[in-house]
């Protein structure tokens, strides 16, 4: 897939402005209201969660105050300003329990069998993902664990009618603590290679696994929202549709509610604009050898219009309503002329 690098930054970022911007309304009217504002995931493996720059730890060493401290976990992944240790501890990509049992080796040096317990106060390692474009609610996730694509849709409410029928998934941070298998690779975003992954909607409600990757912290997830179709002329309820994945001509105007009796299905005109032009390309098609199975469904784009005519009033679609029309209408015409009023009778 060829990936249109100004298009795709422009489109980030302002779906990115949006939904910040909406967050920072609902943060204002929750810190009013004394709750918390940015949605979290439940805490389920919680207990696996692993460090990383920026998370606070409180360290306490039972009946050693001088050795109580609360430490937080530099850029390069240690905590360095524990009392009395000259050598750092490392902390990255290790859980609490595991830290614990190197900061009491370290005192054992200075005490005899120290009783040092270390809990996490602060989770600042990992930061939200964001989900906007065609969801019912844009939000910044906080992710406390691994999350699938699936999970952070229902956080975020689902789809909206405007869902186009793909997800764009961008990411923004490496993978911290790679599992086996996995790598910590950088992320050029030169135009060259950018760190984009597309999902179909289709696809990830059929249940498929690759349909369903793990989001990482800091990954912006964009639901992209379709763009319109116009339908016009003789059909149940002229409007606009959304472009979805595959829309055909049929489909689209089904949507609509089908042709009416008098359109002329035969020469059903779709209006496409040329690219790069103002000047428009007008395609011909037969829609009702399209019904007929007699010729191939024809693919619709974005901002096309489509126009359905009216057949002519002696055509084969309209002649018997057009000679009904004539006789009743004459009829009563003569009868209006003449004065003459018929009278009605009801029977039992």
């Amino acid at each position: 897939m060829r990936i249109n690098v100004p298009v795709l930054i422009v489109t980030v970022l302002l779906g990115l402005a949006v939904v910040l911007g909406q967050t920072q309304d609902s943060q204002q009217t929750s810190t009013a209201g004394g709750s918390s504002s940015s949605p979290s995931l439940d805490t389920q493996g919680i207990k696996a969660y692993v460090l990383g720059p920026g998370d606070v730890v409180e360290v306490r060493v039972f009946g050693q105050p001088d050795l109580s401290a609360t430490a937080q976990v530099d850029s390069d992944g240690f905590l360095s300003s524990l009392p009395f240790l000259e050598t750092p501890i490392s902390a990255k990509c290790r859980t609490e329990k595991a830290v614990q049992k190197d900061i009491a080796v370290a005192y054992s040096k200075f005490i005899n069998n120290p009783q040092v317990s270390v809990r996490i106060t602060e989770r600042n390692s990992r930061p939200p993902a964001t989900v906007f474009g065609a969801v019912r609610q844009p939000t910044r996730v906080e992710m406390k664990r691994k999350v699938r694509l699936n999970e952070l849709m229902s956080v975020s409410g689902g789809f909206t009618e405007r869902a186009a029928g793909t997800i764009q998934i961008l990411h923004t941070e490496p993978v911290m603590c790679p599992e086996p298998g996995e790598e910590e690779e950088a992320l050029p975003i030169d135009g060259t290679k950018i760190p984009l992954l597309i999902v179909k909607i289709s696809d990830l409600r059929l249940g498929k696994p690759e349909a369903n990757p793990v989001i990482r912290p800091g990954d912006y997830v964009l639901v992209t929202e379709a763009e319109p179709i116009y339908i016009t002329g003789s059909v149940v309820s002229p409007s606009g549709v959304f472009l979805r994945d595959q829309l055909t001509l049929s489909r689209a105007l089904a949507m609509v509610g089908g042709t009416r009796p008098e359109a002329k299905t035969s020469e059903v005109k779709i209006y496409r604009q040329k690219p790069g032009s103002l000047d428009q390309e007008v395609i011909t098609v037969d829609y009702s050898a399209i019904k007929k199975n007699q010729k191939p469904d024809v693919l619709l784009m974005a901002y096309d219009v489509v126009e359905v005519p009216e057949a002519g009033a002696f055509s084969s679609q309209r002649i018997g309503t057009t000679l009904l029309g004539a006789l009743t209408g004459g009829v009563t015409s003569a009868i209006s002329s003449s004065g003459t009023y018929l009278p009605s009778r009801i029977i039992y």
